[in-house]
């Protein structure tokens, strides 16, 4: 059985890559604002060499809180997706990519699947089971089946 063949298969595959992903983001988002602060986040990011950290700093936390509760909920899924992925790659090149693959050596593999999994939702929409699909119907949100 394909998911051509049974969408609702594929809207419960976004459904656990949405939730995964926005776990993760809010928990970093909210980190960044909370534990870190946006003035420790700022700080940090200018160590990092992050190009205008104090302004980088507050809207990288905000979308990647704001943006992971909204992917976990599935509301404007791919407009956060996209900017989701947009932190994750600008986080990779700038950070992580010379450090090489393995996070515990400060490498990317972290950054570069959750790009990948915000790349896929930009890409495919959120499934079914998203506010996106009960807000915009199927022809925005939904998954359409491949011709």
């Amino acid at each position: 059985m394909t998911n051509r063949n049974n969408p609702l298969l594929a809207s419960a595959g976004l459904l656990v890559l949405r939730v995964a992903l926005g776990v993760i983001l809010t928990a970093h988002g909210w980190q960044k604002f909370s534990q870190y602060t946006i003035a420790g986040t700022t700080s940090s990011f200018e160590q990092m060499g992050i190009p205008a950290a104090s302004v980088v700093a507050p809207i990288v936390a905000s979308i990647e809180l704001a943006g992971g509760i909204a992917v976990i909920l599935g509301v404007f899924s791919r407009i956060f997706a996209a900017l989701i992925a947009l932190d994750m790659l600008g986080a990779l090149f700038t950070v992580h990519l010379s450090a090489g693959i393995f996070v515990d050596q400060g490498g990317y593999e972290l950054v570069a699947i959750l790009a990948a999994a915000a790349i896929a939702i930009a890409l495919a929409g959120p499934g079914k089971f998203a506010l996106d699909h009960l807000f915009f119907g199927r022809k925005r949100a939904g998954v359409k089946a491949a011709v």
